[in-house]
């Protein structure tokens, strides 16, 4: 197993965990892994490069110390309302890259599983929700917590209003208040909630049955996922069945249901 640090600040840690298998790690503890700029910069980085790269099937996304993040580094943003223009550029600057990290995420052909081990709020919490899987610890917690500050969490609304209940969602944002992991898994925000010792050792085991599976398949059905999930009723059906008759031309479709009808394993061809 090897460890990759990105050049230069190593603000988020890439670790092939086993072929097939990469975890990224967010690694500002000191600072509760907020998502500064720079860190942002890296993150979207990483995953557009995993996404590239043919020998990755899953993505992990884990942190460093005790909190999964705390959302946007409201130092740095602070620190720059002494710019001319009181910061405006700066902060369109930090959510567009923020907005852009979050999108690398639902457009990666390969699927992104968050491993929360501790608190995530705002920001952090935007993150979560947009994985496509999400496992967390007991003692985890959950919040958008913006309007206590004065500051709404309008882009962590995104991702938690396209997981969640419009209620509970609305819920979240209005109170402000964190939730526990056990009710983030029944608002819909969670898939899995375990020990905390247990939460790496869970989302390897669903990393690897992933992983098991045709990489063209799977990329194949996420993408489709999240592209019939804009459109209306009618239009997702005319949508799916062109994707199922292209999927069902893929050379991994033909052989995965030979090995069935013959009782065997396949044999898929991105191995």
């Amino acid at each position: 197993m090897q460890e990759r640090s990105n050049v230069g600040t190593q603000l988020v840690l890439t670790h092939t965990v086993e072929p097939g298998i990469v975890r990224l790690t967010l690694n500002r503890p000191e600072a509760r892994n907020a998502l500064s700029r720079a860190l942002l910069s890296e993150l979207q980085r990483e995953i557009e490069r995993l996404g590239n790269d043919k020998s990755v099937a899953v993505i992990i996304l884990a942190a460093a110390g005790q909190v999964f993040s705390s959302g946007h580094d409201l130092k740095e943003l602070t620190a720059r309302r002494a710019d001319p223009d009181g910061g405006e550029a700066f902060f369109r600057e930090t959510m567009t890259s923020c907005s852009a990290v979050m999108r690398a995420i639902v457009a990666c052909p390969k699927p992104v599983i968050a491993a929360v081990q501790g608190r995530a709020t705002a920001a952090g919490c935007q993150l979560v929700a947009t994985c496509d899987l999400a496992v967390a610890a007991e003692t985890a917690d959950f919040a958008t917590p913006g309007v206590n500050i004065g500051l709404f969490c309008s882009t962590p609304m995104v991702a938690l209003s396209r997981n969640v209940a419009r209620k509970r969602a609305m819920e979240m944002l209005l109170l402000g208040e964190p939730i526990s992991a056990a009710d983030a898994l029944a608002y819909g925000l969670l898939n899995r909630v375990v020990p905390a010792d247990d939460v790496m050792t869970v989302t390897l085991d669903m990393a690897r049955t992933i992983a098991s599976k045709s990489k063209a398949t799977v990329a194949i059905g996420k993408t489709a996922f999240y592209r019939q999930a804009e459109l209306t009723l009618d239009e997702a059906y005319a949508y799916a069945s062109e994707v199922m008759v292209k999927n069902m031309m893929e050379a991994d479709a033909g052989e995965g249901i030979c090995a069935f009808i013959e009782k065997r394993k396949p044999e898929w061809k991105d191995r």
